[in-house]
This record gives C-alpha cells, structure tokens and sequence, in this order.
C-alpha cells in the first residue's frame, strides 16, 4: 500500500503505510521529510512498525536523531500504534512519551483516529 496526503483540520498530513519504508536512521527520516514536503504535508503519522526497536532504546539517540531532524524541518511528527511493551521496559521513554504528548510536535498515539481527533483540536 501507498503512503497517502490527507486533508484534515486544514493541515496536510502524509499517512506512511504500514509496510512502507522503515525509518531505521537520520537518513531515512530525511528523506522522509522530503517526500513529505514535497507533497506539501505538514504532519507525518510513521506506523510504529516503521520503527527499529533501537528507537524505543532512548540510549542509542536514535528517537533524538529523527524527532530532531522532524523540528528542524518544522514536521510534526506522529507514531501510532501500540508501543506499551517498551513503555512498560523503559521509565525514561515513559516519560519521553508524556513529555512529547504535551506538545505540539511529536506525538505517540495508539491509532490514527486518536490523531485525527487531536490535530482538530490543535487547529480549533
């Protein structure tokens, strides 16, 4: 499956699918960003399973890396699906997770409608 633009809340917003391409480095966040631009999308919702588990390790800097190169960019960035596993295992990503859900920038959500319904509450 494509990834897909959607519309919502007046913000463009790139769907990577779930088989898509994974984000496994500063790399590939890169060039997702730019394929993300260049469709003009201004959010980015990454299927957990994009991830390596190396990104649920704070200590290997790799969740910095890409969240980084996404802020840099002015992207939002949202991770859905259900990481309660390396939540549970890690108190720092616990943490890294509420923080991000307080903000406007990155958020991990557990499915796209819960992302659908808090990008409406952003932009209302």
């Amino acid at each position: 499956m494509a990834d897909t633009i959607e519309e919502l809340a007046g913000t463009f917003v790139l769907f990577r699918s779930g088989d898509g391409a994974p984000v496994r480095d500063e790399r590939d966040a890169t060039d997702l960003i730019g394929e993300s631009m260049f469709r003009g999308a201004q959010w980015v919702v990454l299927p957990a399973e994009c991830l390596p588990e190396d990104f649920f390790r704070l200590r290997t800097r790799l969740a910095g890396t890409v969240v980084q190169k996404f802020a840099n960019y002015r992207m939002g960035l949202a991770v859905i699906g259900d990481i309660t596993q390396h939540v549970e295992a890690s108190d720092s990503l616990r943490d890294f997770v509420r923080e991000s859900n307080r903000g406007t920038q990155l958020w991990f959500l557990s499915d796209t409608e819960a992302f659908r319904t808090r990008l409406a509450g952003l932009r209302g």
